[in-house]
């Protein structure tokens, strides 16, 4: 039989058929196996399945935490959050009826009304389309529509305006304006949305303030909404810590209506002035006139004038060379010396101001402020050691340790004979002021020597005190003997040396006086212009039991004279006697003049103002609300007749008033108390303001003038210490 030939194309493709067939097996096997994988493993290819799919379906939102508030001792408010608002329309269609604008030239002109943006505007923005042509999810409105206060917002929500929202923002607010802020400093919103202290308490205690963010979690759908009966896991935030200061804000009010008054009155570069608590070392008041407000953050120094800035303190330092020389035991007030000049065995001459009292007592030596008598006392009773040493237990040389930042620690340090006789009258070394409220304090505490503070207490956000500060003895410095000795010293400087400035009737103000020449800053010597001096104060009152503690001092007065630091120094224990009712001697200062606060909250508006205008008090309302929720000052300050009293309301639709007349701190008060924008030129009483008599809208920028209230003509003749 004859064979049937195959075919080579048969073969060809049965072939092929099973290189195909194996491969499609081959990758059906592939499939297969990551299916198999996918289900039964937690990843792929070191990717978390699980993670993945919550990445792009589970959305999380921060829950803010509430910012700590800043009081002072009293409870007052001085620092705490406001809220504010972004106002956003949403355009896409995508949203749903009645959830995005529809109507929008009707929404254009009810908005144009409201914020400080044209009908055209608005209408653009929202017609606003992407690069395809394609209508944007949502749009905002630029500066006008941000920052929007709780009452703008409210307006808005009135209108009932489809597809309108708002993002709500936080802000820190300080609600007294320029008013302690050096020591309060100030926080700003970062990038994050959290608010952040960039300068004194508020850096520095910026963690306790701060609190923990907390978190909400949820599925969300491809447009990002909650996903309808998903579980959503909430960790709710843990507010900041409330920070309570030493700071009574009565007395602060004092200290800055005096120095805003002597800026009017007078012309020099810097006043700076502490006031404490006598018997506790608390600080009472701290301010200068370089001061700013924390909200507009108008500052021009960033070193708090009284911690961070050591400068010579001239005379003042006298009393504390007089303490060495009493505690050595041999002191006697009665030995006599020359006054006049002295001259050094290295040929320099120091003389006692270009003035010779001939033969004086020590006694006498120290109410003149005789610089040839501090170097006989160091002759006679001390060694560069001793007094060295003495100064050091005092604190000078070294930091307090007070809850402030960038405390400087001075510098005490003398080797030869002129350097030693330059010491002892407050030449060559560098103190702070909050220095010499330490020590001043072993004076008025009978040898005990405290260390200042300025936070009371720190309080959780469940109302637990966590931390409670308190009076802390730093030890005996020098007998009851030399700390009453030096007071009787003290007060001979006011009543018949250097001081008499600071006299008045009825007030036992005891205090050294000093005049320091201000160090050239090339380091060589000191400048010699006719007024390059600082003026210092170191007082107290009153003399017997002292109360407060005043440390103050003065940068070139033009003339040189005292004065301006003595009408402050007088003004502020005038108010506090009154407040803290040392003495009744209203008689004696300003007759009937005075007017003693009641507390105010939650009291008519319209009553309380009636009740003060018929007593001679200015009564100012802070918004147009019915009822008070806050005042300054607060109960219980005595104030004079034709004081302004500033009421806040429970609203915030604030007033543009004219202020013509009005001084540069009640102006600044009551701006700062609404949170009105400004910008100001001049010093002194209002001369002219561009917006007036008129409610004030977000957007608006109000420009005041001051003119600077100064008699160039103004001459004075004192004795220069």
């Amino acid at each position: 039989m004859k064979r049937k030939k195959s075919s080579s194309k048969t073969n060809y493709f049965i072939s092929y058929g099973n290189i195909a067939l194996v491969i499609t097996l081959f990758l059906f096997g592939i499939l297969i196996y990551r299916a198999g994988k996918l289900s039964l493993s937690t990843k792929v290819d070191g990717i978390n399945l699980k993670e993945f799919s919550q990445a792009h379906t589970l959305k999380t939102e921060t829950i803010l935490a509430k910012r700590g508030n800043i009081y002072d001792i009293n409870g007052d408010i001085l620092a705490k959050n406001v809220y504010s608002y972004t106002l956003i329309a949403y355009l896409s269609p995508s949203r749903g009826e009645g959830h995005y604008v529809q109507d929008k030239e009707e929404t254009a002109k009810a908005l144009s009304e409201v914020i400080d943006l044209s009908y055209d505007r608005i209408l653009a923005l929202l017609n606003s389309t992407n690069s395809k042509g394609e209508t944007l999810y949502q749009t905002e409105f630029g500066n006008a529509g941000k920052g929007l206060t709780e009452l703008m917002k409210d307006r808005i929500v009135a209108l009932n305006l489809p597809g309108i929202g708002f993002i709500e923002n936080q802000k820190r607010y300080y609600p007294k304006g320029r008013f302690l802020s050096y020591t309060l400093g100030y926080a700003k919103v970062d990038t994050e949305g959290n608010i952040v202290g960039e300068m004194g308490i508020e850096s520095l205690y910026n963690d306790d303030l701060t609190g923990t963010n907390g978190y909400r979690q949820y599925q969300k759908d491809l447009k990002g909404y909650k996903i309808a009966n998903t579980p959503e896991v909430v960790k709710e935030a843990v507010d900041g810590k409330d920070i309570y200061l030493t700071i009574d804000a009565n007395v602060q009010f004092f200290l800055e209506q005096a120095l805003e008054n002597v800026k009017n009155k007078y012309r020099f570069d810097e006043m700076n002035i502490v006031v404490a608590e006598a018997k506790t070392g608390k600080v009472l008041a701290m301010g200068s006139t370089t001061s700013f407000d924390p909200n507009l953050r108008d500052i021009t120094s960033y070193m708090d004038p009284n911690i961070s800035v050591a400068i010579e303190p001239g005379s003042t330092m006298k009393t504390y060379t007089y303490m060495a020389a009493l505690e050595t035991g041999k002191y006697d007030g009665t030995t006599k010396f020359k006054s006049g000049t002295y001259k050094t065995t290295d040929g320099t001459v120091i003389g006692d101001s270009y003035r010779d009292w001939g033969t004086i007592t020590f006694d006498e030596g120290f109410a003149k402020s005789s610089n040839v008598g501090i170097i006989n006392i160091i002759n006679t009773y001390l060694d560069k050691d001793y007094m060295l040493d003495f100064f050091h237990k005092l604190g000078f040389g070294s930091k307090t340790g007070i809850e402030l930042s960038h405390e400087a620690s001075g510098r005490v340090n003398f080797r030869y004979e002129t350097e030693v006789y330059n010491a002892g009258f407050g030449q060559g070394i560098s103190t702070t002021s909050i220095q010499n409220i330490k020590a001043l304090t072993s004076i008025a505490n009978d040898g005990i020597l405290l260390e200042p503070y300025i936070i009371d207490k720190i309080v959780d956000s469940d109302g637990t005190v966590v931390l409670q500060n308190s009076k802390t003895e730093l030890g005996r410095v020098c007998s009851k003997e030399t700390a009453l000795k030096m007071r009787d010293l003290m007060e001979s400087v006011v009543t018949e040396g250097t001081g008499s400035n600071y006299y008045m009737e009825g007030y036992d103000i005891i205090a050294k006086t000093g005049t320091a020449q201000i160090p050239s800053e090339n380091g060589k010597g000191y400048l010699k212009g006719e007024y390059d001096y600082i003026r210092g104060f170191a007082g107290m009152y009153p003399k017997d039991d002292p109360k407060i503690i005043i440390y103050a001092s003065l940068k070139r007065p033009r003339p040189n004279t005292s004065k301006p630091l003595s009408d402050a120094i007088q003004s502020i224990i005038i108010n506090v006697s009154k407040y803290y009712n040392i003495y009744d001697k209203d008689s004696v200062v300003s007759g009937n003049n005075s007017y003693v606060l009641d507390n105010y909250y939650s009291k008519s508006s319209e009553t309380v103002v009636k009740k003060l205008n018929d007593n001679g008090i200015n009564a100012v309302l802070v918004g147009d609300g019915d009822y008070i929720v806050d005042q300054l000052p607060s109960k219980g300050t005595k104030v004079t007749k034709d004081s302004k009293v500033f009421l806040i309301t429970n609203s915030t639709n604030y007033y543009i008033p004219n202020f013509k007349g009005w001084s540069k701190k009640d102006v600044y008060t009551y701006l700062g108390l609404c949170g009105i924008k400004y910008t100001s030129t001049g010093d002194g009483y209002l001369v002219n303001q561009s917006i007036k008599d008129k409610v004030y809208e977000e957007g608006m920028n109000l420009e005041i003038e001051f003119n600077e209230k100064f008699d160039p003509d103004y001459k004075e003749t004192e004795s220069t210490e």
